[in-house]
């Protein structure tokens, strides 16, 4: 069995999964200890925590089979939200705080009590994976 080719669709789980371990892989070659939860669980998606566990952080995971793909979410439970956009191809990141989020002005979708973040709001934060580490976070970063 090979892989899936770009006119095969994804399952959204699916989808779900790569973006998931693909932020935890790219996550783990910047030093991090990654923690994935249950899928389809309400709250975080990864725990992060650094080589001597004083620094932690929460990550939710939103993963797009496409590049330019618009975000919904319900609830910002976490301290960075990481968009995984094209999965099946060539993965793209992009990185936001909660407050970053919040000032792209995202769309509040009626009677379902969450956001839309078109990609046009949230394309500028690619590859943001410095605002995950602060001075209080020390980090050893493989070679």
């Amino acid at each position: 069995m090979g892989l899936q080719n770009e006119e095969t669709s994804l399952s959204k789980q699916m989808v779900g999964n790569i973006g998931l371990y693909y932020v935890c892989y790219e996550l783990s070659k910047r030093g991090w200890n990654c923690l994935p939860t249950c899928r389809n669980a309400k709250g975080i998606d990864i725990a992060i925590y650094n080589h001597n566990a004083k620094c932690m952080r929460t990550i939710q995971v939103k993963s797009l089979s496409k590049i330019n793909d618009n975000v919904s979410l319900s609830t910002f439970m976490a301290d960075f939200l990481i968009i995984c956009g094209n999965v099946k191809a060539n993965p793209e990141i992009f990185i936001l705080t909660e407050d970053e989020f919040m000032k792209q002005k995202p769309y509040e979708v009626k009677n379902k009590d969450s956001y839309f973040l078109p990609y046009s709001k949230y394309k500028d934060f690619r590859d943001g994976w410095d605002k995950i580490y602060d001075d209080s976070c020390q980090v050893i970063q493989g070679t």
